[in-house]
């Protein structure tokens, strides 16, 4: 079954190409390309698709509007289907932040390479967070300087063990589970069992809301 597409971005010359290069996959569908996040908030609703390719910067109605608009519009059978990867650069790390606040499932950087691009999209349909690779630790931690300050109480967290505790701290710091385990000596699986527990107890779409809650809470602090 194909991942279903929509491509959001005001540069057509940029949509039309990240929509071609996608569509040339065999397990891909472009369904939709939108110019403002205003279409995009209407092709969603239309077409449903699996993940939604969206730019940050655009006229009418911005990337992000759009994402919350999209993410807590849809029917509530619908939400864990939907899934927006925010097109962003290394000078809107505020934008970043918020658009993962707002539920975004990752980021990406509008000049990655063609594989990047493609490997991003599997990722983020498969349910995944796009929030392993080197790059993103350094925006996590660029965004978490400019603006992550501590807005909710650590009493959030209560119902993590202090083994859950350990596991989100590392997950605000950016770690994989392989790096995960390999910090805490304990197996991959492990670790895949807390991080699904947490997101449970948290009742959180992905990890990269639990690396959200981490700056909130100032479970995680900026420069750690």
């Amino acid at each position: 079954m194909s991942i279903r597409v929509l491509v959001v971005d005001d540069q057509a010359m940029v949509r039309e190409g990240f929509a071609a290069l996608l569509g040339a996959q065999d397990d891909i569908e472009v369904v939709g390309q939108a110019e403002n996040g205003a279409r995009a908030v209407e092709m969603a609703r239309d077409h449903r698709p699996d993940v939604v390719l969206m730019d940050v910067r655009m006229p009418v109605m911005d990337g992000l509007e759009a994402a919350r608009q999209i993410l807590s519009g849809v029917p509530e059978d619908a939400q864990s289907t939907i899934h927006v990867l925010m097109l962003t650069t290394f000078d809107v790390d505020d934008y970043v932040y918020d658009a993962l606040r707002l539920g975004a499932s990752g980021f990406l950087l509008k000049d990655a390479l063609a594989e990047d691009l493609v490997a991003a999209v599997r990722i983020v349909a498969s349910g995944e967070a796009l929030l392993a690779p080197s790059v993103t630790k350094r925006l996590i931690e660029q965004f978490a300087v400019a603006g992550a300050k501590p807005v909710l109480s650590k009493e959030r967290l209560d119902g993590l063990t202090d083994r859950e505790l350990e596991v989100m701290t590392l997950l605000g710091r950016g770690f994989s589970n392989q790096e995960i385990a390999a910090e805490l000596f304990i197996a991959q699986q492990t670790v895949k069992t807390h991080v699904s527990k947490i997101l449970a107890k948290l009742e959180l779409r992905d990890r990269v809301q639990a690396v959200v809650l981490a700056y909130d809470t100032g479970l995680v602090e900026p420069g750690s």
